[in-house]
C-alpha cells in the first residue's frame, strides 16, 4: 500500500514538473551590443506566458556610455509588433541597469520583437547604433 501510494505521489509530481516545463517563459542571452560609443553587455530577455506579466517581453542588462567625453547619452529601443520604437536612455558618462517589460495591451502575449542599442548623437547627426536583434515566440505553436 505505502509502495503504491509513493509511486502514484512520484507519478504526480512528474506530471507536475512536465506541466510547469510547458508553461514556462522563453528564456535568453542578448548579445553583447557595442555600436561606437555605446555598450549593452550581460543581457537576458524572458517571453512571459499569457497571462503573467501582461504576456511581455520583460529584458535586462547593463547599458554603458564608453566615450565618456563626447557629450553624447546612450540608449536602448524596443519595438514590439504593430508599435513604433520605445526608448530607454542610459546616463552619460555612466554605466546603468536597465530591467524593463514592454507588450501590446490588446493581445494575449508579445510574440515579435525587435532591440537595438544607440549613441544619441543630436539632431544634426545620425545615431550610431547596433545592428537589431530580432526575438520571436509563438505561445500559440509550441
Amino acid at each position: 500500500m505505502k509502495r503504491a501510494l509513493l509511486g502514484l505521489a512520484a507519478v504526480g509530481l512528474a506530471f507536475t514538473g512536465a506541466v510547469a516545463a510547458v508553461d514556462s517563459p522563453v528564456q535568453g542571452k542578448i548579445p553583447k551590443l557595442a555600436p561606437l560609443g555605446a555598450e549593452f553587455n550581460h543581457a537576458k530577455y524572458k517571453f512571459n506566458r499569457p497571462g503573467t506579466n501582461h504576456g511581455a517581453f520583460e529584458w535586462w542588462g547593463h547599458l554603458k556610455d564608453t566615450i565618456t567625453t563626447d557629450r553624447h547619452n546612450v540608449y536602448v529601443e524596443v519595438k514590439i509588433h504593430g508599435h513604433d520604437w520605445v526608448r530607454y536612455y542610459g546616463k552619460q558618462r555612466r554605466s546603468v541597469r536597465l530591467h524593463e517589460s514592454n507588450w501590446d495591451g490588446a493581445q494575449r502575449y508579445t510574440g515579435e520583437v525587435k532591440l537595438r542599442v544607440c549613441r544619441d548623437r543630436g539632431a544634426l547627426r545620425p545615431d550610431n547604433c547596433a545592428p537589431e536583434q530580432d526575438f520571436s515566440y509563438n505561445w500559440d505553436h509550441r
